[in-house]
């Protein structure tokens, strides 16, 4: 799609719709943070009480957030490219989806063109690679397992739409989760120099807040992405089916909880603690799938997700604190 801003005749006065920086902070979608809440969820659990946190733990924590950054907006910038060179940006971004912001996608506005999105991309690489590197170096501890987490993790998040292209090979709604449990994972690990249980049931919950908000975005792209092969759960089954999948997660959220406390694997009191969350979660699976506003769900999964958080930071605060066993 020819913008504008590229069309001009040469010479001519083009007056741009927003500064290439603001494009710049579109292409690395900083507006949304949930990801990077997953430092918050770390530190409540590490930092608590201060005074049995590690010497080092508060820097690596400040440079595993950093680099979280670079490599997430690396991966997202990426993602973008891909979308416009296959099309499915122009179109679930497009005229015909006036729901949509098309400065939300700068490439597709043509407020930043190809390369500079390719060099944004890899720049933001290299300091993610450069600054997590950091992270273990400085870590109180730094045990095999979790090295070769935030390893993996860099070099996977680079694949999601680029290179091996994850996200068009059926891995879409996988790497989510997985993403967002190795943030939570990995810095717990360098922090601790070892592996909890508990810890593990919160990466799981969270890695599940920005799939949920993931999966009402693929069925409202159903179309674009069908268009162009991306193989998502909406993309491949029926609506029917995609609304029992997503009626299916958001069920075992509440499970997992559940579970936890049932067994041992969390304090008997966490399942009771998470219910504001589980049934925020019930109305965005009504307002998705009963009232069919599918992108007013959406948005919905974002508050979910931030008051999971919030529920997880409680919940690590009061055991940290001793104050409910």
């Amino acid at each position: 799609m020819t913008s504008d801003l590229h069309s001009a005749p040469r010479g001519a006065a083009v007056t741009r719709p927003e500064s290439k920086a603001r494009s710049y902070v579109r292409l690395g979608n900083l507006d949304v943070y949930d990801y990077y809440l997953s430092i918050l969820v770390v530190a409540s659990a590490v930092l608590v009480p201060l005074s049995a946190a590690r010497p080092g733990t508060v820097p690596m924590l400040l440079l595993f957030l950093l680099g979280a950054l670079g490599t997430i907006v690396a991966m997202v910038a990426f993602d973008d490219l891909t979308g416009y060179r296959d099309g499915s940006d122009v179109v679930n971004y497009g005229p015909n989806d006036p729901l949509r912001k098309k400065l939300r996608k700068p490439l597709v506005a043509g407020t930043l063109t190809e390369a500079e999105a390719l060099r944004f991309g890899w720049i933001t690489a290299a300091a993610g690679a450069v600054l997590w590197t950091g992270a273990v170096l400085v870590a109180p501890a730094a045990p095999l397992w979790t090295v070769l987490l935030v390893a993996a993790t860099f070099v996977v998040a680079l694949q999601y739409s680029y290179g091996i292209k994850l996200s068009y090979r059926g891995f879409q709604e996988l790497f989510l989760v997985a993403l967002g449990a190795a943030l939570v994972l990995a810095p717990y690990g360098l922090a601790t120099g070892r592996f909890s249980e508990f810890v593990l049931v919160q990466a799981v919950l969270f890695g599940l807040g920005p799939l949920m908000f993931g999966v009402y975005s693929n069925t409202n792209d159903v179309e674009g992405d069908r268009g162009v092969g991306r193989v998502t759960v909406a993309a491949l089954t029926s609506p029917r089916g995609n609304a029992r999948f997503i009626g299916a997660l958001s069920l075992a959220e509440f499970l997992i909880g559940a579970v936890a406390s049932a067994t041992g694997l969390a304090p008997w009191w966490f399942v009771l603690l998470m219910l504001p969350a589980s049934a925020l979660r019930a109305r965005q699976y009504h307002l998705g799938f009963r009232v069919g506003d599918i992108m007013r769900a959406r948005r919905v999964g974002f508050a979910v997700h931030r008051l999971c958080v919030a529920l997880l930071i409680v919940a690590n605060l009061l055991v940290g604190l001793g104050v409910a066993g």
